[in-house]
């Protein structure tokens, strides 16, 4: 089961502010979850049903740190849209 802990972070760039306008949010998660388990968790947490959610699985790059190899964390990152005139204060900036 998946809890509120799971999403890491609301993304805020330029792209995602752009989305928010429409009604998109953009969230990154841990790997481990999926479309059904944010839906619950947005329905739980939030009250808010997502009408579509888009998910992608994005690798860590391969980085060199002084001079050793290293690889950022993967993660997760879902486009969940709400329904027009919901409002998440808790995620607003």
């Amino acid at each position: 089961m998946a809890d509120i802990t799971d999403i890491k972070s609301i993304l805020y760039t330029e792209k995602s502010l752009s989305l928010q306008e429409s009604g998109v949010l953009v969230v990154q998660t841990a790997t481990s979850v999926s479309k059904n388990q944010l839906k619950e968790i947005f329905k739980e947490y939030f009250g808010i049903t997502p009408v579509r959610i888009n998910s992608l699985r994005q690798e860590g790059k391969v980085k060199r740190f002084r001079g050793k190899i290293g690889q950022r964390t993967s993660f997760k990152k879902f486009y969940v849209k709400v329904p027009e005139g919901a409002k998440l204060d808790a995620l607003s900036v």
